[in-house]
């Protein structure tokens, strides 16, 4: 399948911090401290041009003080980035905090800033001339302002025949936000990539092969991120395929399963089947939990 991938998301800067054992409260914490390009939905757009497709596009919203640096990080990775600067907001920032023990599991505190300022004046239809792919982070769908500009989005992909992706970004905020909220905006999506804490989250099911079956009955197809666990591909009700983990020794889980989501998309794109591409998404989130940050390795493959 020729043509490009649009991503509509957040960019944001982390701020990563690794430490080992618990936080000391009241004190110091020895860690070593680096601040990387990132953001779900631009993670998204670099690991899919780093898996090789060659038309990547993001539509995001930063702040005045680090848009050109975030403008060159995304072209440097292959992604031709359209950022909204916004006049008020200053760019989103996450602070990661990164336990380097055995899980290296990381706790994000988020500010998402301009991130999710984005509007449906910021979207034009042009933006989908030549895609054959659109992918929405559920980030949008969290804040009224992106909320609505996702619902444009929506339509217009919908219009074109276009299919979309949504992944739903974060339990803690899906747990704020309202499941039935947000299913209730799922409509028209053709494939969903939650975690499987956001797959059981969502259908109030603990087992996620039994949450993966659930919700590809209200959305064609469901991948649901497991992580060391590897992955589920659902449809029609049942579970298709179980995917299989790639080893990895982990540093940093940050970002792996936008790796994911990365690979998968792109991977659709060279017209592999669902179950091909969750493997692909299973080799790109072993290789970004192998490394800090969220963003892949240049001309590393």
């Amino acid at each position: 399948m020729s043509g490009a991938l649009l991503v509509v998301g957040d960019v944001v800067t982390d701020v990563v911090a690794r430490h080992r054992g618990p936080l000391a409260s009241g004190t110091d914490t020895a860690a070593v401290i680096r601040t990387l390009a990132g953001g779900a939905g631009a993670n998204v757009a670099c690991w899919a041009a780093h898996w090789g497709s060659p038309d990547v596009r993001l539509l995001g919203r930063v702040g005045a003080e680090a848009a050109a640096w975030h403008e060159r990080e995304l072209v440097a990775s292959g992604v031709r980035p359209h950022l909204v600067v916004d006049p008020e907001a200053p760019t989103g920032t996450v602070i990661c905090l990164v336990d380097t023990g055995a899980s290296a599991e990381r706790t994000f505190l988020t500010d998402s800033g301009a991130s999710l300022r984005l509007t449906p004046g910021d979207w034009s239809d042009a933006l989908l001339d030549g895609v054959v792919r659109l992918h929405l982070s559920g980030y949008l769908l969290f804040s009224e302002p992106s909320r609505a500009l996702a619902t444009v989005v929506l339509e217009a992909a919908r219009a074109r025949g276009v299919p979309v992706s949504l992944d739903p970004a974060s339990a803690g905020f899906l747990t704020g936000f309202g499941v039935d909220r947000f299913l209730s905006l799922t409509e028209g999506v053709e494939m969903l990539l939650p975690s499987r804490d956001e797959a059981c989250l969502l259908t109030g099911l603990p087992d996620p092969a039994d949450a993966a079956a659930k919700l590809s009955r209200h959305v064609p197809l469901v991948v649901v991120k497991q992580g060391a666990d590897g992955a589920l591909v659902a449809a029609s009700g049942a579970v298709r395929a179980r995917i299989p983990p790639v080893p990895a020794v982990p540093r940093d889980t940050t970002g792996a399963g936008d790796a994911f989501t990365g690979a998968f998309l792109a991977a659709l794109l060279t017209g592999a089947q669902p179950e091909e591409a969750a493997s692909e998404g299973c080799r790109a989130g072993a290789m970004a939990v192998g490394k800090v940050g969220a963003r892949p390795v240049r001309g590393a493959r």
